[in-house]
């Protein structure tokens, strides 16, 4: 059961009632999320908004609650209070009244079909090819005819520069490879968001610029992107919106210029000094 299953929603109340944050047209709306594991706070009342098209990179130290964030977006983690909504739709939880349930396993899933997510460790299926990787969820979960599948995973692996490895296994490529075809695997569900958890964090420095440039391409084509990184290059040149966290909570937000080259706070200013 989740924690705030059946619980009176104190946080997510609906837009104009007392005590609630302004109406929003972003797609993604983050609003006073809690969360804790134990007795450990990991996520204290953090809200944002990513509008539709838009690059967000959540930047911060480890344990800082930016992983934790992103997975909470697609539910992979329940939350403790407050809400996220993707395109209009409470994720993960149905409201009755002034009442909040969670989803069934079904109706989650359904879910993140329009949410795409790339994890650090590429978590590809090993005994099957590149092709078959980036087909199977579009075959499987949503029922769409092989041949149609096959060109679509063809045009995406072209996409992301592997055309000519789709018929090799995970273990024949490399771990830049590898990722690119966890992304175009992704995005074969065709979503309307992309999540990325520190993409380029288990690669070899020499493989990280194809991976990022792939998400450099994404950004461009209007994808709306929340990513973690620590790619302070990225985050300057790609980012529509900066976020830093620390401790549970956003230190500070705004634009590549307000948060990576001139910060307000103190502890921003340590962190950029630390990975710079």
């Amino acid at each position: 059961m989740s924690p705030i299953e059946n619980q009176t929603i104190a946080a997510p109340v609906a837009a104009g009632e007392p005590g609630s944050l302004p109406a929003s047209d972003a797609l993604v709306q983050i609003r006073r999320v809690r969360k804790s594991f134990g007795a450990h706070q990991v996520l204290r009342d953090v809200s944002l908004e990513v509008p539709a098209g838009t690059v967000t990179v959540l930047l911060g130290p480890s344990g800082s609650g930016k992983s934790t964030l992103l997975r909470c977006v697609n539910h992979l983690e329940t939350i403790d209070g407050g809400r996220i909504i993707v395109d209009g739709e409470l994720i993960g939880y149905r409201q009755s009244g002034h009442r909040i349930h969670e989803m069934t396993p079904k109706q989650i899933a359904k879910q993140r079909r329009g949410i795409g997510m790339v994890f650090q460790k590429f978590n590809l299926f090993p005994h099957m090819t590149a092709l078959e990787n980036v087909v199977e969820a579009p075959v499987g979960v949503v029922g769409r005819a092989r041949p149609l599948a096959r060109q679509r995973a063809m045009d995406l692996l072209a996409r992301v520069g592997l055309e000519d490895f789709a018929g090799h296994y995970p273990a024949q490529l490399s771990g830049g490879q590898q990722q690119r075809v966890a992304i175009a695997r992704a995005l074969a569900m065709d979503p309307k968001l992309m999540l990325f958890d520190e993409p380029t964090s288990a690669l070899d420095p020499e493989l990280v610029g194809d991976v990022l440039d792939v998400m450099r391409e994404l950004a461009r084509d209007g994808m709306t992107m929340i990513v973690v990184t620590h790619e302070i290059g990225f985050a300057r040149s790609v980012a529509d919106q900066v976020v830093f966290m620390d401790g549970g909570v956003v230190v500070e937000a705004g634009s590549p210029a307000e948060v990576i080259d001139a910060p307000q706070r103190q502890r921003t200013r340590n962190f950029l000094e630390s990975v710079m």
